[in-house]
């Protein structure tokens, strides 16, 4: 261990020096051993490189930025509190994002930068605080509409937002910022399966706010959530899961109006819902019961008016 405490320590003595060629040597190194060696990282972190490495990412160098962005990736794996408590740390990670679409911007970067939020984002403590960051959400969203962007980018992005739009007070943020039109213009226009599921998964935790009855209903939002649930469709099961959820929130936020688009569906959404019932995951089979009840409203509608005794069982299950 002493060993390793040494090298650390000197590679990170380093990335001080007044030669360009030492500091990026060691940034490598430090990519490297922070990849490899997961031990290795309390120690890059106690050795003071956070605020080296994040002072790094306003660099012009693309290949700089990739080093940086990737050790601090693998620091934030363990080291979690090491990186929220550096000053200027969001502010840097914000710097790479709302660069994505500049000709000198590096996607790796930006793709290392959008999974460092997502691993801080695991941290319940730390939602508020990022989602606070205007201009760290406006960038996710922007490289998650642009068309330009890489898979990669897009899938990032969108878990950072997912783990943003986790902590119920950012949701009139994400909404305010155009979140809502973005994600299902990729559920739409799309048609990577790994893409929708991940959009899917944000719009089901968007729709739990006030604010998003209004914007779901500018882009046909419970029409798509619907189109999913169709059978005929093909959707993957976590998209289908993603837009029950959508749906229950959007039903439970959005009122009597919510509530009637998704009756005036009709048997496709209520059939897809109920399959959603019988072959999903736990989680999701108990919010597909909910919102069959919901959308039955205590009328028995569902099991009259589609005739199909599997409605009868299922509404009366506990949810």
């Amino acid at each position: 261990m002493e060993v390793k405490v040494r090298t650390v320590r000197s590679l990170v003595s380093k990335l001080s020096s007044v030669s360009s060629q030492t500091r990026a040597d060691a940034l490598k190194e430090l990519r490297l051993i922070t990849k490899l060696d997961p031990d290795s990282r309390p120690l890059v972190a106690e050795s003071g490189a956070i605020p080296y490495l994040s002072e790094t990412l306003f660099d012009s160098s693309p290949s700089l930025q990739d080093d940086a962005a990737a050790a601090l990736l693998n620091v934030s794996i363990s080291c979690r509190h090491s990186l929220i408590s550096t000053r200027g740390l969001l502010d840097a990670l914000s710097h790479v994002l709302r660069h994505h679409a500049s000709p000198s911007s590096s996607p790796f970067a930006v793709q290392s930068s959008a999974a460092t939020l997502h691993s801080l984002l695991v941290v319940d403590d730390y939602r508020p605080m990022i989602g606070s960051k205007r201009d760290i959400v406006y960038s996710l969203i922007d490289i998650v509409k642009s068309p330009n962007s890489p898979a990669r980018s897009v899938k990032d992005a969108l878990k950072a937002l997912f783990g943003i739009a986790l902590y119920a007070l950012n949701r009139g943020a994400l909404v305010e910022l155009g979140a809502v039109p973005a994600l299902f213009t990729l559920v739409v226009k799309d048609g990577r399966v790994g893409i929708v599921e991940d959009a899917t998964a944000v719009i089901a935790q968007v729709a739990g706010c006030e604010e998003s009855e209004e914007a779901f209903q500018r882009v046909s939002g419970v029409r798509v959530l619907a189109d999913l649930l169709d059978l005929s469709t093909g959707s993957s099961l976590r998209s289908k899961e993603n837009a029950v959820g959508a749906l229950l929130n959007l039903s439970r936020c959005g009122g009597e109006r919510a509530l009637r688009e998704v009756r005036e569906e009709g048997l496709g959404v209520v059939d897809g819902i109920a399959d959603v019932a019988e072959s999903g995951s736990a989680k999701a089979k108990s919010k597909a019961v909910a919102l069959l009840k919901v959308v039955d409203g205590g009328s028995g509608c569902i099991a009259s008016v589609f005739r199909d005794p599997r409605f009868h069982s299922l509404l009366n299950q506990t949810s």
